[in-house]
C-alpha cells in the first residue's frame, strides 16, 4: 500500500518524492478517501503509446494514462506518464517542465477520484481541480520554505 514511484525513461530523475508523496496523500484525503496502492511509471513516448495500443486501442501519444482500481473509498491505481510529451507540453504551454509535470501527477490522481476529461464541461472543472491543487502544492512548498 501507498504511493510509488518508478522511472522507466533513461536520464529522467524525479525529485521531491517525500513532498509529492504528501501532496497527492493531502488531495487525496481532501476528498475524504483513503491511500491505497498507487504506482506512477515515468516512461518515454514510446511505452505509453504502447500502452495506449495495447489496452485502449488508442494508437496515438499521450501524456498520460491511468488505469483505475479505485474500490470504494480507497484510491488505486497505475498512472504512466510520458516524460518525453510533459516535456514537450512544458514548452507548448510556456511553463516550466515541473509545473507541467506535476499537472499531469495530480491529472491521473483526479481521475482516480473520478473527475472525467472527455467533454468540454468535465474539461473545465479538470483544469479547474488541477489549479486549486497546485495551488495546495504552491502553499505546501512556501510553508516548507518558511522552516
Amino acid at each position: 500500500m501507498g504511493i510509488h514511484f518508478s522511472v522507466e525513461k533513461e536520464g529522467f530523475k524525479l525529485k521531491g518524492k517525500m513532498q509529492l508523496k504528501s501532496w497527492i496523500t493531502s488531495i487525496i484525503k481532501n476528498e475524504g478517501k483513503k491511500i491505497g496502492d498507487i504506482a506512477y511509471m515515468f516512461c518515454t513516448d514510446e511505452q505509453v503509446l504502447e500502452s495506449n495500443i495495447s489496452y485502449l486501442n488508442h494508437d496515438t501519444y499521450t501524456d498520460i494514462i491511468t488505469f483505475d482500481y479505485v474500490e470504494g473509498d480507497v484510491i488505486s491505481g497505475d498512472i504512466l506518464i510520458s516524460v518525453d510529451r510533459v516535456k514537450e507540453n512544458a514548452e507548448l504551454f510556456n511553463c516550466s517542465f515541473e509545473q507541467e509535470l506535476r499537472r499531469v501527477i495530480i491529472h491521473g490522481i483526479l481521475h482516480l477520484l473520478g473527475v472525467g476529461d472527455k467533454t468540454e464541461e468535465e474539461a473545465v472543472v479538470m483544469r479547474k481541480r488541477e489549479e486549486e491543487a497546485l495551488k495546495e502544492w504552491e502553499n505546501m512548498t512556501m510553508f516548507h520554505k518558511e522552516q
